[in-house]
């Protein structure tokens, strides 16, 4: 039997018209998205479906939105006779994707995923001025090289490493001068490429800290049972079942590394997955895999198309 595990993307892979397929396609879908709207008590479907790409890119619609697609997938896999429980070994998520990850392994309901992560990202959004933050991707350095850039750049100001996503792509965070000084400072280090990242707020670093006192709040009275399979956790790029470790480490994701290079070589090396299933938007995490190892088979499950491809593979395999 091959060893999957169910991954679930993260902000930036946001698009119009994401989901309007699935609910279309299947009442499953349909049906996850009006509890979404219920849950946040606005349309945030009509956002998803029709834009305007503004409004749907702000942080505290896109986690929510992009939860619900993944969690549309599960939903309609979970009709064709596919779940989490009996298909997958391990699920993970990249920052927001841990949330889906852990409504998919049955750790949350649909409505507390929806309101924990409109919680985390108005928190976000909150903790630092639009504008006074940012973040950049550094292309063809390794991690330490990203680190030592960061230290000189930030000459008293926040500027650290938010997300080793795969060799040669990580990414920075922190205050604007500091980013914009270790831009510079990448090029002239080797970096193939330094560039700012369309985001709202600099995420994943110290100036979150308002924002995990306030996730710290959220999760404290959230019910939470053990997810059906281990969820590999974003800061410690190892697997966790326990609800109350899971909650801390949520906590501590908001400020933390996103260790997303060393998570999937966690699966592949001692979880011993050969296929990686990017459940939702887009294909980001397929295309990080194929980076971080060779061997592994990246799979997108987001579209109709892709969610009928699967459960026929599965279905010829057993």
């Amino acid at each position: 039997m091959t060893k999957k595990a169910f991954t679930f993307p993260g902000q930036g892979s946001q698009a119009v018209g994401m989901g309007k397929e699935l609910a279309d396609a299947f009442s499953e879908a349909a049906a996850v998205f009006e509890e979404v709207d219920e849950a946040l008590g606005q349309s945030l479907s009509n956002i998803m479906f029709e834009g305007p790409e503004e409004t749907l890119r702000l942080t505290e619609n896109a986690q929510p939105a992009l939860m619900a697609v993944s969690m549309a997938v599960v939903r309609v896999l979970e009709a064709k006779g596919v779940s989490v429980s009996s298909d997958s070994d391990f699920v993970a998520g990249h920052s927001l994707g841990e949330y889906s990850a852990l409504c998919a392994a049955g750790t949350f309901t649909l409505s507390d995923t929806a309101r924990l992560l409109r919680t985390r990202g108005e928190a976000m959004q909150r903790a630092v001025p639009v504008g006074a933050g940012a973040m950049a991707a550094i292309l063809g350095l390794g991690l330490d090289e990203v680190r030592k850039v960061a230290e000189q750049a930030s000459l008293g100001d926040v500027c650290e490493v938010a997300n080793d996503n795969a060799p040669g792509q990580v990414v920075i965070s922190g205050d604007s001068a500091a980013i914009d000084r270790a831009i510079e400072l990448a090029k002239a280090a080797g970096a193939k490429r330094a560039l700012l990242l369309p985001v709202s707020a600099p995420f994943h670093c110290s100036l979150m800290q308002p924002a995990a006192e306030a996730m710290e709040q959220a999760l404290a009275v959230v019910d939470m049972a053990a997810p059906v399979v281990p969820l590999i956790s974003n800061v410690v790029a190892a697997p966790i079942t326990d609800p109350g470790e899971i909650r801390n480490r949520l906590v501590e994701q908001v400020t933390g590394l996103v260790r997303w290079s060393e998570s999937v070589s966690w699966l592949a090396s001692e979880g011993g997955v050969t296929q990686l299933l990017e459940i939702g938007t887009g294909k980001v995490l397929s295309g990080l895999a194929r980076r971080i190892d060779r061997n592994l088979v990246a799979t997108t499950v987001g579209l109709p198309a892709e969610i009928e491809s699967l459960v026929a593979e599965l279905n010829a395999d057993s």
